[in-house]
């Protein structure tokens, strides 16, 4: 008798489009190539990517992953789901491919909505600078640690960078009003005007969350490669 195969397999076609869209997006924002697999009490998988912006990014999908917690090759996971894959293959990264521990669960609260509109705003503002100002290496750090936002609800007060700017929108997770993805060339106005950008905080993790996805910012300036949790 042969145990569970390894993989993820997506419960309905919609949820491996997601999935497709999810690895397609972070093979362009994560060098390493890795992406992490989790699988959740809600019947879900989350799907985690560290962002070239010292930024976690992650959305999630209906679906079971073998093992529960796995670390998976995008490269593999992008070549199964061309084949059809019934179970999408993850490959076998080594463990030491992910350090650290995933943000936790709960302990978040609600600060306050930013308009999506916004956030897009800023993205292209700063890609503007990133272009005049960037050097060889990529956009300076002084750029992507400027702090753009500032919000305020209840007791505190949380700093947004536009490292998280970036990630977000770098990832997708802002789309216009007919769930079309945002490009150069997309109006501001194409965006519902109500639609948030929701930002949450916890003790250690500033946490945005979008219609199709979330990044974590750190609180505190630590790198996302050490082994802190």
């Amino acid at each position: 008798m042969t145990g569970p195969q390894r993989g993820i397999a997506p419960h309905r076609e919609s949820d491996r489009g997601d999935l497709a869209a999810f690895v397609a997006r972070a093979g362009r924002v994560d060098e390493s190539g890795v992406v992490r697999l989790h699988q959740r009490p809600d019947d879900r998988v989350g799907l985690w990517v560290r962002t070239g912006f010292d930024v976690l990014a992650t959305r999630s999908i209906f679906g079971t992953v073998e093992p529960s917690d796995v670390i998976g090759d995008l490269t593999v996971l992008a070549s199964s789901l061309a084949a059809a894959d019934a179970i999408v293959q993850v490959g076998n990264p080594p463990t030491i491919a992910w350090q650290g521990a995933l943000p936790g669960a709960n302990g978040y609260i609600h600060v306050d909505d930013v308009p999506a509109r916004a956030i897009v705003d800023l993205a292209r503002r700063g890609l503007g600078v990133a272009r005049d100002e960037s050097g060889a290496l990529g956009p300076a750090s002084s750029l992507l640690d400027q702090k753009v936002l500032s919000v305020t609800g209840g007791d505190d007060t949380v700093d947004v960078t536009m490292r998280a700017v970036f990630a977000l929108t770098s990832m997708g997770f802002v789309r216009d009003a007919a769930g079309h993805e945002i490009t150069a060339d997309s109006s501001l106005d194409a965006i519902a005007a109500d639609e948030p950008v929701r930002v949450r905080a916890s003790a250690a993790w500033v946490r945005l969350d979008a219609r199709f996805g979330s990044v974590y910012q750190r609180r505190t300036a630590l790198s996302l490669n050490v082994g802190a949790p």
